[in-house]
């Protein structure tokens, strides 16, 4: 028999709803997971990897960024592996959102300064993408006359 509710979000024993990538919107799943990182929850993520098999993981979500690319990836600390790990948002294929707090201690910054970028807010995130695809790479002085749309 068919659930007559099948589009209503499933739900796990413990009372979480599992969220599904592909019945929301993006942005939707990025603020979910901005919401974690604000008050420090884990979050259960079930991603496609490299060869296209699908995974579970509990992760404790510290950033995302913003790669060169252009993708966005979800920086946090793997429970089961109990190290950091980047995960392409875009590769999340469900995601649950869990009230239980952080246990792994986030490792020392390894990037040197400058190198990498950090987004903590949607806000932030927006400015980034806008100043990357909008704004000049070099500095335009008022005598380049040439550079004028």
């Amino acid at each position: 028999m068919v659930n007559p509710l099948w589009w209503e979000p499933h739900r796990t024993k413990q009372g979480d709803t599992v969220k599904l990538t592909s019945r929301q919107p993006a942005t939707k799943t990025i603020a979910d997971l901005y919401r974690a990182i604000d008050r420090a929850q884990a979050v259960t993520i079930t991603f496609k990897d490299a060869d296209g098999t699908e995974t579970i993981r509990t992760v404790e979500p510290w950033e995302l960024r913003t790669t060169k690319n252009g993708r966005i990836q979800l920086r946090a600390g793997c429970r089961l592996r109990g190290d950091a790990r980047s995960f392409a948002v875009d590769q999340i294929v469900s995601y649950t959102l869990h009230r239980i707090g952080f246990v792994l201690d986030r490792p020392e910054a390894t990037t040197p300064a400058g190198r990498g970028i950090v987004v903590r807010s949607t806000a932030q995130l927006i400015a980034r993408e806008l100043g990357r695809d909008y704004l000049p790479a070099r500095r335009i002085t008022r005598d380049q006359t040439s550079l004028a749309a």
